[in-house]
């Protein structure tokens, strides 16, 4: 007698029970992860556990390894301590289908040229490239994203954008372009892993994935800028604006125009949504980024004040000084 089949939404939250085994075996697809120092392990779990769950549902349709750079334990962001399974050399490439490049908040931006030239053989010989958390920069540095668009985390969005010209920076938790794969966040490294399964094999099988897993997503999910919560729609294009136009700072009247608001009404929309006046809302903004571009790219102060719209270096430095307590000079540089 031939068994019903559940329908829709359904076959996922069944399909654990089912033990279905699909018609024609799909090849195994190999991954392996390089663990840099004080990578983030909610991203790199994130990712990793939605294709074990896979395997649960599915026995055998993902391998994974674990590298290091030098064969040694790797300490991530959270302190724990781990032994990669082996070094990443040039001769495991050919053992792996995915690389995912597994970074941290804490995780230097700095990369030496084993490591460019190691990434650069893997896209050569076609194996798909993914970042997590701030890993889309070293694939950034290799070149290998030239032509992509990538997800970041934001704190090295402006270090990425700088050393990648040919390349879309995203805001979105993650992105999936072709055989690039990037996201800025654990929950963005759990959705880009379900995405690209879902791109390999059929909807019921991600949503038996996500039966299991996504319940625990809110632990991970990325927590908005407080900002950007309650405003409304025209303050929040006002911000998009002045994001935009950091080099070259709109004027409040060009802003009201756009925003199809007076100036008057505009003062009162910082005022009452976000306690501040434009100006003063405007400058924390590209005074922010100019501490991120100092602390992340080898732009000289000179550069950054000007790509922050800032009009002479004593100007930057007292606005600079008033934020942060010290002068741009004395700002640590992350960037080696």
């Amino acid at each position: 007698m031939e068994r019903r089949q559940f329908s829709g939404g359904m076959k996922g939250k069944n399909l654990r029970y089912l033990n279905e085994t699909p018609g024609q075996a799909p090849r195994r697809v190999r991954a392996g992860f390089v663990l840099l120092e004080h990578f983030s392990l909610p991203a790199f779990t994130q990712a990793l556990d939605t294709l074990i769950t896979a395997n649960l549902l599915r026995p055998g349709l993902f391998t994974s390894r674990t590298f290091g750079l030098d064969g040694q334990e790797v300490t991530s962001d959270l302190g724990l301590v781990i032994r990669p399974d082996a070094r990443l050399e040039h001769s495991a490439l050919a053992d792996l289908d995915l690389l995912v490049i597994c970074g941290g908040y804490r995780t230097q931006l700095k990369a030496g040229e084993s490591f460019i030239e190691l990434l650069k053989a893997a896209a050569q010989q076609g194996v798909i490239l993914a970042g997590l958390w701030n890993g889309a920069w070293f694939l950034g540095k290799a070149g290998v994203l030239d032509g992509y668009r990538c997800a970041i985390h934001p704190e090295h969005r402006p270090a990425l954008t700088e050393i990648a010209k040919a390349t879309q920076v995203s805001s979105e938790p993650y992105v999936i372009d072709r055989d690039r794969l990037s996201a800025s966040s654990p929950s963005g490294a759990f959705h880009m892993a379900l995405d690209w399964i879902k791109s390999l094999h059929d909807k019921a099988l991600v949503e038996g994935i996500e039966d299991i897993l996504a319940f625990e997503e809110s632990r991970y999910r990325r927590i908005k800028p407080a900002e950007n919560i309650c405003v409304s729609a025209p303050l929040r294009e006002v911000v998009r604006l002045m994001d935009a136009n950091l080099e070259e700072p709109l004027a409040l009247e060009q802003l009201a125009v756009y925003a199809g608001r007076s100036r008057r009404q505009l003062e009162r929309l910082f005022r009452e949504q976000l306690g501040t006046t434009p100006q003063r809302y405007y400058l924390e903004l590209r005074i922010t980024e100019a501490r991120r571009l100092l602390q992340h790219t080898e732009l000289s102060q000179v550069d950054v004040l000007v790509a922050c719209g800032f009009v002479s270096p004593s100007h930057f430095s007292k606005c600079y000084s008033a934020y942060f307590g010290y002068r741009p000079s004395k700002e640590t540089r992350l960037v080696k």
